[in-house]
């Protein structure tokens, strides 16, 4: 038995009331039930920090003091539990650093490939490099450095850690008597006294000889460079004291293997390590290997719609960051010299007075001072220009709030060295196959897996690798096109690549699985949604090969389209057969109906969940009368399909021209007024459609923010809309004093109701004193967090309620006011439901604690902590925060795939919420995938076709029956599926209605009574 099932006996962590349930084991389960019930409860704070615990445990105590240990979760027992992989939505890295090539392990067989059967080219003229023999670099060196003196050295060590020592004793053995450590030269009596850092890294070159450079000489020099690169292995580094600019120092690398005859050595030995970008054998040295910096920008240092004089330099300005009389004096002098009026408006200024302004001119110009007509001083002076001197500033400020101010005005822009490769010149000109390893990143995934195939092949030709040719040379430091392309890789190069080229196509193969093909392999990782980031996750452990672990996986179907959704079940299906199991807590209808086995969890939410309702084969489950899952599937309760479609206010908001990433010169319209849905699938611009340009450019216009939209050419429209607001599922707060009461306001209402008692007006108590987050009223020993952090070394650390206020928060002064009966600690322990009736005679509190119910949310305790809420609780407390405000008919919302965590109970709930939005004569503009709220839509705009260099345009636009009736849209193939749509014959249906904004059909629970 154990051996055949995961059981869980005894589950009690947080809303889980005692659950004892009994997993197949090696199947693939599915955990669903409505928002709030449990799930993720079960499925990652139960049964896999288990897991994850006892594999900790059974590290030594010394190891496990170096791990985040994870508590014991509130459970009587667990039997049959594997070592547990957690494959959720929050471990999404936030290093730049992180690509999608580095996350899957593509980008080291890439670099491996790359070493091993490059073909290197000289950077600067395109010749193919050749490895050089002794004679042929004493010669050069004759020829160039005639009668110079120089210094031969050897490289021992290049970057390697180690204290080395007795290297530098077998040295002296050997008759060596100088060496260079780390740029400097010592006698090697010396050099073995110092005391070299062992964990860091260091260059050791041992000096051959010190010479000069004279025909005479050959036979010594030849000797010496035979020595230098057999003691080198194959380098030779000659430095040369005054052969540089002014007589400076200036230094030579020469190589046995790889030197360009014309412009002489380029490139040391080829190595994994330099195809890195996060390692300094590969990076540029400008950007080191991030491929953008933080530059100030023209757009965010200037209003163009002032004039200087009113201020339109935003940091000379009054409320900048410093300015003043200097900085007006230069204006007026440069406006002066260059014959342009401060009081213009700076769009309206020549465009060589817009760049002396931020540039600065170049050269010194005159200056003339006059009073009362009479020149009373004249001399030259210099400008240095608006965006150099804010350089300078930040460079040179040691103040942490000047620093934070002048980022404000900065934004992300590509290296202008290396032009956003994140390479070195000389790595950009080493090529395999005709593309170097920044082009061959730049593909996307389909593309490479179609160019690594033909390399495979041998069938590779100019017309395959032609369309990346053009990119990824770098920027001012660029990198020479060869001058003959070579597209095979040999007999002994393809035998060399096989197996890399074998393990780098399986991988691009799991990417394509999971419904990734469009990613480039250079895509950074804190770019990715949550789905994308956690579908990448989950290709590399298909990858990894692992059996007898249990994945838990945190719903892998978000964004995703109907259409992938196969893919991805495959894919699952596939990391089962390998012989593990899969936990998936999921809400889509077709992974439940494809899984194993179902577990429908509730029948509520929060302390009305925490239930099993119903386990077994899907078929079961949808069969089970008590089901609330059940009875959506068996089609007993669905939504409806709206009876009429809002046509809006007759005004629109219309995109014009997007061409930001992957969008081909897009123009779409959004009726205002209405409900639009933005669709199609994944990767094919919708993101960046709405968020990088509509949403930048709305806030930056209508709420003054900081925003830098992508490229388009204009929006019209924007002058029917007052405010842009973003609704998504981001926590509401980020420490656990925050809680719903504190965001919806309710908490400064509850408080001043306590200070009006006439127990707080005896005492002369003020609202602060209600408050845990202040001195007064809470309790000092624990804070106001009514917990005490124990930490225990190499356990995890330990919270438990405090001694004095035993979790109250407060102290026994202010708990003894009471309203109603209750003191403010009881207050915050009330649930949504419970508050609404206690303060039903108060009416802004009433109202508040209403709209929660409304939108679902009854179950939840006004003071629960806002870090233990999820994205969908804290999505709908954002939403009802809306409603309780005064509708001006002008907002426009944007939602981006809000039902993400929502059962089908919850989409309901939540379509109710959004039709009120919508009833009040606003906007929302709603990412989304799923058919419930397609089907509800006034408007859709469907853009594909398909994902990335193959998406981008528009492929229908309409209300659902219209794209239903679109012969190529994806999304109309699955809309004709939908019960209760019916495609339009060519026009628009007839059940339109012209007025605005009208009604439309909740959707209900059919059956009903």
């Amino acid at each position: 038995m154990q051996n055949q099932h995961l059981v869980v006996r005894g589950a009690r962590e947080h809303n889980l009331k005692n659950v004892t349930v009994e997993l197949p084991r090696d199947k693939f389960v599915v955990i669903t039930g409505v928002s709030g019930s449990g799930k993720s409860t079960l499925a990652f704070d139960t049964i896999y920090a288990e897991g994850q615990r006892r594999y900790v445990e059974s590290l030594s105590a010394y190891a496990r003091q170096f791990l985040g240990l994870m508590d014991k979760p509130d459970v009587d027992g667990i039997e049959g539990l594997s070592p547990a992989i957690s494959i959720d939505q929050k471990t999404t890295s936030h290093n730049p650093r992180s690509t999608v090539g580095t996350v899957t392990e593509i980008h080291d067989y890439l670099r491996l490939l790359y070493a091993r059967v490059g073909t290197p080219y000289c950077p600067l003229c395109g010749r193919k490099i050749e490895k050089q023999s002794p004679s042929e670099i004493t010669a050069r060196l004759l020829a160039q450095f005639p009668d110079a003196r120089a210094i031969l050295l050897a490289p021992v060590v290049r970057g390697r850690k180690g204290e080395y020592r007795k290297l530098l004793a077998d040295l002296r053995r050997e008759g060596f008597s100088r060496v260079r450590v780390d740029g400097v030269l010592y006698e090697l009596e010396e050099a073995e006294k110092l005391k070299l850092e062992k964990f860091e890294k260091h260059d050791v070159d041992v000096v051959v000889d010190r010479l000069t450079l004279r025909e005479s000489d050959r036979s010594r020099v030849a000797e010496s460079v035979e020595l230098g690169l057999r003691r080198g292995e194959g380098l030779l580094r000659v430095l040369l004291p005054e052969a540089g600019e002014g007589g400076s120092a200036h230094e030579e690398l020469y190589s046995e293997r790889f030197a360009c005859p014309e412009h002489g050595s380029v490139l040391e030995e080829l190595e994994p390590r330099s195809f890195s970008f996060n390692s300094p054998y590969g990076a540029c040295g400008d950007c080191a290997g991030l491929g953008h910096k933080n530059e100030f920008s023209p757009d965010l240092v200037v209003d163009e719609h002032l004039s200087i004089a009113e201020g339109a330099i935003l940091p000379w300005s009054k409320k900048g960051t410093g300015g003043g009389v200097y900085y007006w004096d230069k204006l007026k002098a440069l406006a002066e010299h260059l014959g342009f009026d401060l009081k213009t408006p700076w769009r309206d200024l020549p465009d060589a007075a817009k760049k002396a302004v931020l540039y600065g001119p170049g050269e010194p110009f005159e200056v003339v001072y006059r009073r009362g007509g009479k020149e009373t001083l004249r001399f030259m002076t210099e400008f240095e220009g608006v965006l150099p001197n804010l350089e300078r500033r930040y460079a040179d400020t040691e103040s942490e709030y000047m620093r934070e101010k002048l980022e404000e005005l900065m934004e992300l822009r590509p290296c202008p060295t290396c032009g956003g490769t994140r390479y070195k010149p000389e790595i950009l000109a080493v090529r395999v196959g005709g593309l170097n390893i920044a082009q061959a990143s730049g593909m996307s995934v389909l593309e490479a897996d179609a160019y690594f195939g033909r390399l495979q092949e041998g069938t590779l030709d100019h017309d395959a690798i032609a369309p990346h040719l053009g990119e990824h040379l770098g920027g001012t430091a660029r990198a020479h096109a060869p001058r003959r392309y070579e597209y095979g890789l040999g007999e002994f190069g393809a035998a060399v690549a096989a197996p890399i080229l074998r393990a780098i196509r399986t991988r691009l193969k799991f990417l394509v699985d999971v419904g990734l093909d469009y990613l480039s392999l250079d895509r950074t990782a804190n770019t990715l949604s949550g789905g994308e980031a956690q579908r990448i996750r989950l290709a590399t452990q298909v990858g990894s090969g692992l059996t007898g672990v249990l994945y838990v996986l945190d719903e892998p179907s978000i964004g995703l389209h109907p259409k992938d959704n196969g893919r991805l079940i495959g894919t699952l299906k596939n990391l089962r057969d390998l012989g593990n199991t899969l936990i998936v807590v999921e809400h889509d209808e077709d992974t439940m109906l494809e899984a194993d086995y179902l577990v429908d969890m509730g029948p509520g939410a929060g302390v009305h969940g925490g239930e099993i309702v119903a386990v077994g084969t899907p078929g079961e489950v949808r069969e089970n009368p008590a089901s609330l899952t059940g009875q959506y599937l068996r089609g007993e309760l669905k939504i409806e399909v709206p009876a009429v479609r809002r046509r809006g206010n007759g005004k629109k908001l219309r995109i014009v021209g997007a061409r930001e990433h992957n969008l081909r010169d897009v123009t779409v319209e959004i009726p205002l007024g209405t409900m639009t849905v933005v669709t199609g699938p994944s990767g094919s611009g919708k993101s960046t459609l709405i968020h990088d340009i509509l949403h930048a450019t709305l806030a930056r216009e209508l709420n003054r923010a900081k925003t830098n939209p992508g490229r388009f050419e204009r929006i019209e429209g924007m002058e029917h809309l007052d405010k842009v607001i973003e609704i998504d599922q981001s926590p509401i707060g980020r420490t656990p004093r925050s809680n719903p009461a504190t965001y919806t306001g309710v908490f400064t209402e509850i408080r001043d109701l306590f200070t009006r008692t006439p127990e707080a007006r005896r005492r002369g108590y003020q609202s602060g004193r209600f408050s845990f987050n202040v001195k007064g009223g809470r309790c000092e020993h624990c804070k106001g967090d009514g917990v005490m952090k124990i930490e225990m070394n190499f356990l995890p650390d330990l919270y438990v309620p405090c001694e004095v206020c035993k979790g109250a928060r407060y102290n026994r002064e202010t708990l003894e006011v009471k309203y109603g009966g209750k003191n403010i600690a009881e207050v915050l322990d009330l649930t949504v439901e419970a508050a609404r009736e206690f303060f039903e005679a108060i009416p802004a509190i009433e109202r508040k604690m209403s709209l929660l119910c409304d939108v679902g949310l009854g179950y939840m305790k006004i003071g629960q902590p806002s870090t233990t809420l999820s994205g969908g609780e804290a999505q709908r407390i954002k939403l009802a925060s809306e409603l309780s405000k005064r509708a001006t008919g002008k907002t426009i919302y944007i939602l981006d795939e809000p039902t993400t965590g929502l059962h089908f109970e919850d989409v309901r709930k939540l379509l109710g919420v959004l039709d009120r939005l919508a009833e009040g004569g606003n906007t929302l503009v709603v990412i989304e995938h799923n058919l419930d709220v397609m089907k509800c839509a006034d408007h859709i705009i469907d853009l594909g076709p398909e994902g990335g260099v193959r998406g981008g345009t528009v492929v229908a636009t309409g209300t659902p029956e219209q794209v239903a009736a679109h012969p190529t849209s994806h999304t109309g193939e699955y809309l004709r599926r939908v019960p209760g749509i019916v495609p339009a014959g060519g026009q628009a249906p007839a059940d339109l209605v012209a007025t605005a904004p009208a009604r439309r059909g909740r959707g209900k629970k059919a059956g009903a009574a």
